[in-house]
């Protein structure tokens, strides 16, 4: 624009002086400027159209330039896009999953909350209670010693007494034989650990608790623990940890009334334990026992060891011999075929022996 100005100002300026010389008269002049004019006019229609295309060039280059720069931003702007929206389906899925295994969980939380009110209600009855406990007992000996295994534990057993223990267990020496009964003292136990419940009735249902569970510790000692028959103590199984937690943690006088009475109070934990601790010792009594056998055989393996050296070495000097005989006879054998050939060779004419027979003869000289 400011070129297009200046062109405008030199045309004006040089209208101006035409007209001047105009006045002067001075034709020859006013004719050559006329053409300086034209020609000047004509540059400027020039430049401009140069100008004008040269700036429209410009700007299309700019244009595409910016096109082409506002297309890559397009490009990066959409793969941008499609990246979060993946990884925002992604994140949605996976919240959709874990909101599907959550409601799964919160389903079997509901199952189990029902199987605990199931299982309450069943254990509120003495007789499934008991049901429970020998169960228990039972599943616990399976899993040590294997099932149905007689020559180490049996279930229900008849002592000389006729009474009928849950299980008796044929322990090795010094413990013996041990009788191991299932008691559940529920009833008093949860009166006495509920809040909700009055002060003196927790108070009246905990001297019920110890009154019961010393019972069972009586009953125990009495019926299944039998001088030359058992051994002197006896197992008292809890099948819930809480209540072995409960006697263990706050009632000490139980646990030393039970020691008087020779009674073990366990609950699946311990007696796990304990019952593997006993079937260590019996499998290493199995290989102490299997190692004195081998040793035994190993001893007299080498009685006969010592046997067979003799009668071989008595057998070498008998081969000994033997190959010395047949070494002679093989000698004697081969003279004698010599013999054989010396004669077959015999020169009846020159009354002579054959050459063999007569070497023969020296070496035998």
């Amino acid at each position: 624009m400011q070129y297009i100005i200046i062109g405008l100002l030199i045309v004006v300026i040089i209208l101006l002086i035409v007209s001047i010389l105009k006045k002067n008269d001075n034709i020859d002049i006013v004719d050559r400027m006329g053409s300086l004019e034209k020609s000047f006019t004509k540059d400027i229609g020039e430049f401009k159209y140069d100008f004008a295309s040269s700036l429209k060039g410009d700007f299309e280059k700019q244009n595409e330039v910016i096109e082409r720069r506002l297309s890559l931003i397009n490009e990066k702007v959409n793969e941008r896009l499609d990246l979060n929206f993946e990884k925002t389906n992604k994140t949605f899925a996976n919240v959709l999953e874990r909101l599907s295994k959550i409601d799964e969980a919160q389903k079997k939380i509901d199952g189990l909350s029902t199987d605990i009110v199931s299982l309450q209600s069943i254990l509120t009855d003495k007789k499934t209670r008991g049901i429970f406990g020998e169960t228990s007992l039972s599943i616990i000996l399976s899993s040590v010693f294997g099932e149905k295994n007689d020559k180490i534990y049996r279930l229900q057993y008849t002592l000389s007494n006729k009474t009928i223990v849950d299980a008796i267990l044929f322990a090795p020496h010094p413990l013996g034989t041990i009788g191991i009964d299932s008691k559940f003292p529920l009833e008093h136990y949860e009166v006495m650990t509920d809040r909700n419940r009055d002060r003196t009735e927790r108070e009246m249902a905990h001297k019920m608790f110890k009154a019961d569970v010393k019972k069972h510790i009586d009953a125990i000692a009495t019926k299944y623990i039998i001088e030359g028959e058992t051994a002197s103590q006896a197992i008292m199984f809890l099948p819930a940890e809480a209540i072995f937690a409960e006697i263990n943690a706050y009632h000490q006088d139980i646990l030393m009334y039970a020691y008087k009475k020779r009674v073990w109070i366990t609950s699946p934990t311990t007696l796990m334990s304990t019952l593997t601790i006993i079937s260590m010792i019996i499998k290493d009594m199995e290989r102490d026992k299997y190692a004195k056998v081998i040793h035994d055989e190993l001893s007299k393996l080498g009685v006969e060891f010592v046997r067979y050296k003799e009668r071989w070495d008595h057998l070498s000097k008998s081969i000994e011999s033997v190959n010395k005989d047949v070494l002679a006879i093989h000698t004697t054998t081969d003279k004698i075929t010599k013999r054989f050939e010396s004669i077959n060779n015999v020169d009846i004419k020159n009354n002579r022996l054959g050459k063999n027979q007569e070497e023969d003869d020296r070496d035998r000289d």
